[in-house]
């Protein structure tokens, strides 16, 4: 059978087994896996675009209260993508060395043990809900919905681990698919949820029939519930095609031990808590700037909050690249492949530079039309369209970045990148915009943001082209 007709999962064999591999056929490996992630990425973005598109037909308040608590949620949420990720490059090791046996143990190991740290995370989220909006120096009047929508998202943190979790251990198995294919049913649902929860009962007028339908009238409230609960019926399908139906990770009539072992959580901190903290302090860093662009007002605060998700949908396919970067690195350095573990590195980084540059031409051509969808508020059509152009320019060198990181956690390397994104958010982003802000208001802010991507995709590109990595044996540092 030539290359050209073997599917995903022989390809990757090919790694384990040691047999050659042309550009060619490590080109299409690299499309094969990124293809897939791109699609769950974009899907995921896209239920946050309705979201916001149908919030924001509500008035600015709602939209500015979604806004003011989403650098809280993506804090939650890194933090557990980052535990998870420390079990997930284990599997992706062990599967690339082809000992599936062990990586079966530490699927085990990792549902146990995050399902304890998702409950701990998701009360101390529950816990600061009424106080946050105070903590982020927000208006009184979007303070109540601000407060309700992350209390009902921190209540599904323990269902929204388990799906990126079993999405994970997927992945790096090297099933794209399945996920992908659960992100957009999960897309679909929250829009269907949606549909029902935020809008209060209604007439719709087709042609000479009227429609009634009913809705709940839940406003900010009914967003967030819809949210969570696609995501949980996901959560449990992922659940289930991860214990019964994969051939290499399923559980399902394997039996075994759940306890954590010492070994397996040692390597799962290793691996994720230089992430954990660097996602801690990068989020923490973007609350700061949420606390610079609140007091520009309503309107400041949701054309941020819309530009956030449209220039989402620039950076979506960057992250899918990233995730197929991540499965290839991890695959090949466990089967010691260490030459081809670089060459799968510069294809995927130079493949992120030319999809987002492509991305970011569309953003900046389409900006005034990406942002109208989202809001039918003048101003802030207006000023959201001004800031995408700014940022537009930075899509290259931010998929540089994305993808070296996710070469990087795909070696297990996490320490000197994840120091590398601090300081860069922190010494350039952060002191920028709090110099530019006062003079440029939120312009100023993303002024800030499209020199710092660019500074930070040039030392991640230093770092993939020089680093010592290049020369040291590939082991876990």
């Amino acid at each position: 059978m030539s290359t050209k007709s073997k599917n995903t999962e022989q390809l990757l064999a090919l790694i384990r087994d040691g047999h050659p591999m042309d550009f060619r056929t490590q080109l299409r490996l690299t499309a094969l896996l990124s293809v897939p992630a791109i699609v769950a990425q974009l899907s995921s973005i896209a239920m946050q675009y309705i979201d916001a598109s149908m919030v924001g037909s509500l008035g600015a308040n709602a939209s500015a209260s979604i806004g003011l608590v989403s650098t809280t949620t993506w804090l939650f949420w890194g933090v557990l993508s980052a535990a998870g990720t420390g079990f997930s490059v284990q599997v992706a090791h062990l599967i690339g060395s082809g000992d599936f046996e062990k990586a079966r143990k530490v699927v085990r190991q990792a549902f146990a043990s995050l399902l304890i740290f998702s409950t701990a995370i998701a009360l101390s989220g529950v816990a600061i809900s009424p106080f946050l909006p105070v903590w982020l120096g927000a208006e009184e009047i979007i303070h109540r919905d601000a407060s309700r929508y992350f209390l009902i998202f921190a209540s599904f943190l323990p269902a929204l681990q388990i799906s990126f979790l079993a999405g994970s251990m997927l992945r790096c198995a090297g099933n794209m698919k399945i996920p992908s294919m659960l992100n957009v049913m999960m897309c679909l649902i929250d829009v269907v949820l949606n549909f029902i929860l935020i809008f209060p009962e209604r007439d719709i007028a087709l042609g000479p029939w009227h429609i009634h339908i009913w809705g709940a009238g839940m406003g900010v409230e009914g967003a967030a519930l819809a949210t969570v609960l696609a995501e949980t019926i996901v959560a449990a399908i992922m659940l289930w095609y991860l214990w019964c139906r994969s051939p290499i990770l399923g559980l399902w009539k394997r039996p075994g031990s759940f306890m954590p072992q010492a070994s397996t959580l040692r390597k799962a901190l290793k691996i994720g808590m230089p992430m954990g903290l660097e996602h801690i302090a990068i989020c923490s860093a973007q609350i700061i700037i949420t606390t610079i662009v609140a007091p520009l007002g309503v309107v400041a605060i949701a054309a941020n909050a819309f530009a956030i998700i449209a220039e989402s949908l620039c950076y979506m396919p960057g992250y899918g690249i990233g995730e197929a970067a991540t499965t290839l690195a991890g695959q090949a350095y466990g089967a010691g492949r260490h030459k081809l573990v670089r060459r799968f590195g510069y294809i995927t980084v130079g493949a992120a530079m030319a999809v987002m540059g492509l991305m970011g031409v569309a953003l900046y051509l389409f900006a005034p039309q990406i942002i109208s969808v989202m809001s039918p508020v003048e101003e802030i059509r207006i000023l959201g369209a001004e800031i995408l152009r700014i940022e537009a320019w930075a899509e290259p060198m931010f998929g540089a970045a994305i993808v070296s990181y996710g070469f990087f956690v795909g070696l297990g390397r996490t320490v000197l990148p994840s120091i590398m994104n601090l300081l860069s958010i922190w010494g350039v982003r952060l002191t920028l915009a709090t110099l530019l802000a006062p003079a440029m208001g939120l312009k100023g802010v993303w002024l800030a943001m499209c020199i710092e991507l660019c500074f930070r995709g040039l030392i991640f590109l230093a770092l993939l082209a020089f680093g010592r990595w290049r020369k040291e044996t590939l082991e876990i540092v």
